[in-house]
């Protein structure tokens, strides 16, 4: 299915439901129809045809949504860059997706200045005057609607270039297609319905896959979307209250900032039904928290990646209803710690090393396979081929499996620690770290050692020292040597002894990309000097 039908079966559903809403600003679903096509009449003047990528540099905006459906009417391919990156960064990945023309914010325009090859005729200012040779997007607005533009091309073609995170050097360009959105939409969305009228709050950036899968789910449903630029906690409760959201995806540190904001109590948000949540490990206290905070919202933990165009894994609501009897209870408890099982639509195996399952209960790699996958790196043959083997997409997380099914993370395979022989999950060690009632964030770090190889390191941001219960009970926190021989004999009751870290470090924060990603690489670089 070719993903421009989501927006033509919702406009001819419900045409006059709210489609987009931004800022006081408010387009139905049959207004957005008209603006999609007046963009794409404007795009093929411009010279945009089949296979040629547009490219986009801006926050959460309707621009962006537009410009991807018209781009999709062109057979031409969408690129999604984060506007995050520095310049560098930036020309590189344009360096690597050639576009024809770039829909970039007034705000990203310096960056551009010295991308080579890059002329001002191929620029389109999304949110401002266009300087000389460029393009203002309210002109291209202007051009006519009467032609129509009907996609000729397969489900198969690459509808979409999505950068990966960054947690590697050289970002890579993953090729999605049609089918990559369709197969996961049809299969877990229900079409648009003149009877059911939802508003969705998308937070979470179009550059991602998560974002961009919520902003088709959205328009393929008939659901109104609330468009936030970026997420920030008092807007995001505001917004929440106002439009009376009644879906929302959330990654882990967006929920915990909610949940500790001073006024989170002060709103109503019991129009919300929704909240899921995932892109990275949800601390077990964080999500008990929310469970008890939002009393009659269904929960689910999404598991996916660039490469598998998102979700592949899902912990149902059911599995987040914390009731029953004590063994009921115990058991769903233990389940909030891992990603669920897979979906029916897609395959997913833990294997070894060589691709052969392994057994319940042990460590191996997630792969999967399924129509959604990608169809591979951008003009990254050999890249692909390391990923893509037999038909399988190698992700990357180690991770186990129980008897019921559930698959429990292990960490990223580069990220696991090796002491001794033994091979030690980072996130079974953070998790129980973050349990303790002085540690506010934590990360898990392998360092240098002479005798073991590898040990075990420990970065902790403290909380808060107001309310902070210190040693025997005494209203002091901690001293920071004190707190760290607690912290290890802590992790020493509740792991293996040769899991537990042999030194903690006190940090302000763990660095963060913006779906809450913990940048293992920086804090190797920056504190993965060997143990003395």
């Amino acid at each position: 299915m070719n993903t421009t039908e989501f927006l033509t079966i919702a406009g001819a559903i419900v045409p006059d439901r709210p489609a987009v809403l931004f800022e006081g600003q408010q387009f139905t679903f049959a207004q957005l129809q008209e603006r999609v096509n007046r963009l794409a009449n404007a795009l093929a003047d411009l010279g945009v045809g089949p296979g040629d990528r547009v490219a986009t540099m801006q926050v959460n905006c309707p621009q962006g949504i537009e410009l991807y459906f018209a781009a999709a009417l062109l057979d031409a391919i969408y690129v999604p860059l984060n506007f995050r990156a520095r310049a560098a960064e930036l020309a590189q990945m344009l360096e690597i997706a050639q576009p024809r023309l770039l829909g970039i914010g007034e705000r990203y325009l310096p960056l551009i200045q010295d991308v080579a090859g890059l002329a001002p005729e191929q620029v389109v200012v999304l949110d401002g005057p266009a300087q000389a040779g460029q393009h203002a997007y309210d002109t291209l607005l202007q051009s006519p609607p009467d032609e129509l533009h009907f996609p000729e091309g397969e489900d198969d073609d690459t509808t979409v270039i999505m950068f990966t995170s960054g947690t590697t050097s050289v970002p890579k360009g993953v090729q999605l297609t049609h089918d990559s959105f369709a197969s996961y939409l049809l299969s877990t969305v229900e079409p648009a319905d003149p009877e059911v009228a939802e508003t969705n709050l998308l937070t979470v950036p179009l550059y991602h896959i998560a974002g961009l899968q919520a902003a088709l789910a959205a328009i393929y449903g008939g659901r109104t979307l609330a468009v936030m630029r970026q997420f920030d906690p008092l807007e995001w409760l505001t917004l929440a209250q106002d439009c009376r959201a009644n879906r929302a995806m959330l990654v882990p540190t967006m929920l915990k900032r909610l949940l500790d904001h001073p006024d989170f109590h002060r709103f109503d948000l019991s129009a919300l039904k929704v909240i899921t949540y995932g892109a990275a490990p949800m601390p077990l206290p964080v999500i008990r928290q929310a469970i008890a905070e939002f009393p009659g919202v269904r929960f689910i933990n999404a598991f996916g990646q660039t490469e598998t165009a998102s979700t592949i894994t899902m912990l149902p609501p059911e599995d987040h209803v914390l009731e029953g009897s004590p063994e009921v209870v115990e058991t769903r408890l233990r389940r909030l710690s891992s990603i669920g099982k897979p979906l029916a639509d897609v395959e997913v195996m833990i294997v070894d090393e060589a691709g052969s399952p392994v057994a319940a209960g042990e460590v191996g790699e997630i792969v999967a396979r399924g129509a959604r996958m990608m169809k591979g790196y951008w003009q990254e043959q050999e890249a692909t081929g390391d990923t893509v083997r037999a038909g399988w997409v190698y992700t990357g997380d180690l991770a186990r499996q129980d008897e019921d099914g559930y698959i429990y993370l292990a960490g990223r395979a580069r990220d696991f620690i090796k002491r001794g022989g033994e091979m030690i999950s980072p996130e079974e060690v953070e998790q129980v770290l973050m349990a303790h009632a002085q540690v506010e964030d934590a990360a898990i770090i392998g360092v240098p050692d002479l005798e073991w190889g590898e040990e075990v390191r420990a970065l902790v941001v403290r909380r808060p020292a107001a309310g902070t219960a210190g040693p025997a009970g005494t209203a002091e926190p901690a001293s920071a040597d004190a707190l760290a021989t607690e912290l290890i004999d802590h992790c020493s009751r509740h792991l293996a002894g040769f899991k537990r870290p042999r030194s903690v470090v006190f940090i302000d924060q763990l660095p963060r990309n913006v779906m809450g990603k913990v940048m293992k690489r920086d804090l190797r670089e920056e504190y993965g000097y060997p143990v003395e």
